[in-house]
C-alpha cells in the first residue's frame, strides 16, 4: 500500500510541474589538439574556458584528449562542439561532420613552420637547403595526425629522396607530441627530428631546450596550420546565430595573458578553404581519403 501511495504522488507531482520548467544547464563543450603534456594543456585551456563562458554568458567546459585522433573523434560524435585542431585534424574532422567551418586562426598560423633538429652528435648544422645527409640516421615525427609534426615534414622528406620515411631512416618513430619530440632529439635517443617551430621557441625561451646538446637545421616554407573548428549543427543547439557569436569571441580575445599561453598575439577569422593545401597534401600521401 506505501508503494502505491508513493507512486500516486510523484505522478501527481510530475503533474503539478509544468512541462519544460526543469532543464538541465545547457553546456558547450571544446577540446585541443594534445601537442604538449597534459597539465600544460589544462592550465591554457582552463583560462579559455572561463573566457568563453563570460563573453557567451553560458557554462563553457574544457576537456581534454590523449590523442589528435580523440579530438576528432569527440568532435564527430558531439562530445565537443568546438575544437582547437592542427590542419590535419581541421580537416579530418571537417570532413566527418557536416556543414562544420574554420572560423578562427592565430594571425600567424596562415605561415607556420615546422622545425627538423637533430642532436649535436649527429654532425649535422643548421642549413637553408633540405638536410639530405640525414638519410640513414634515427628520426622521430611528433604525433601521426600532426601537421607540423608529421604531415609536412613527411611531405618534404618524401619529396627530397623520392622515398618513405622508413626507407630514408635507420629508424622511425612517433613521439606523440612536439614536447616529447624535443626531449627525444635532446636526449640523443633518435639523432633527428621534425617539430613546431612555437613549441621550439617557447622551449628556447624557458630554458628546457639545450642548445649545447640540440639545434635546428632546417625550416619548412609556410602553411597553414592551427584552427578554431565549430560543429554545424550549433546554431540549432544554441540559438540562431550562435557559431557567430563564437567567432565574435575568439577573435575579440585581447588579453596578453591569455594569448601567451597559445601562444599567439591574436585570432583572425578563417575559412574552410584556407586549409585546401593541407587537405591536398593529406591525400597525396593517403592520410585522408
Amino acid at each position: 500500500m506505501n508503494i502505491l501511495r508513493a507512486t500516486a504522488f510523484i505522478l501527481a507531482w510530475c503533474l503539478i510541474i509544468p512541462a519544460g520548467s526543469v532543464k538541465a544547464e545547457r553546456k558547450f563543450v571544446f577540446t585541443a589538439i594534445p601537442d604538449q603534456d597534459e597539465s600544460k594543456l589544462r592550465q591554457r585551456f582552463g583560462k579559455v574556458a572561463l573566457y568563453l563562458s563570460k563573453a557567451l554568458n553560458l557554462n563553457v567546459e574544457y576537456v581534454p584528449v590523449k590523442s589528435y585522433a580523440a579530438a576528432v573523434t569527440a568532435f564527430r560524435n558531439n562530445q565537443v562542439q568546438l575544437a582547437w585542431f592542427g590542419g590535419l585534424s581541421g580537416v579530418r574532422a571537417r570532413n566527418l561532420v557536416k556543414d562544420s567551418r574554420a572560423i578562427a586562426q592565430g594571425k600567424k598560423d596562415p605561415f607556420f613552420e615546422t622545425y627538423f633538429i637533430a642532436h649535436k652528435s649527429s654532425g649535422l648544422e643548421y642549413s637553408k637547403k633540405f638536410p639530405k645527409s640525414m638519410a640513414g640516421m634515427t628520426f622521430t615525427f611528433g604525433s601521426k595526425g600532426s601537421t607540423s609534426g608529421r604531415l609536412m615534414p613527411e611531405f618534404y622528406i618524401r619529396k627530397a629522396f623520392k622515398k618513405s620515411p622508413q626507407e630514408v631512416f635507420k629508424r622511425v618513430g612517433f613521439s606523440g607530441n612536439h614536447s616529447r619530440t624535443v626531449a627525444l632529439v635532446q636526449s640523443g635517443a633518435f639523432q633527428v627530428g621534425a617539430t613546431n617551430f612555437k613549441v621550439w621557441k617557447r622551449g628556447v625561451k624557458d630554458g628546457t631546450i639545450e642548445l649545447n646538446k640540440i639545434s635546428v637545421i632546417w625550416k619548412t616554407p609556410g602553411y597553414p596550420d592551427y584552427n578554431w573548428t565549430i560543429r554545424g549543427d550549433v546554431d540549432r543547439s544554441f540559438g540562431s546565430g550562435f557559431s557567430k557569436k563564437v567567432q565574435q569571441a575568439l577573435l575579440q580575445m585581447d588579453d596578453p595573458e591569455l594569448l601567451k599561453s597559445f601562444p599567439r598575439k591574436g585570432f583572425i577569422a578563417a575559412k574552410n578553404s584556407d586549409y585546401k593545401p593541407i587537405l591536398d597534401t593529406a591525400r597525396m600521401l593517403n592520410l585522408i581519403d
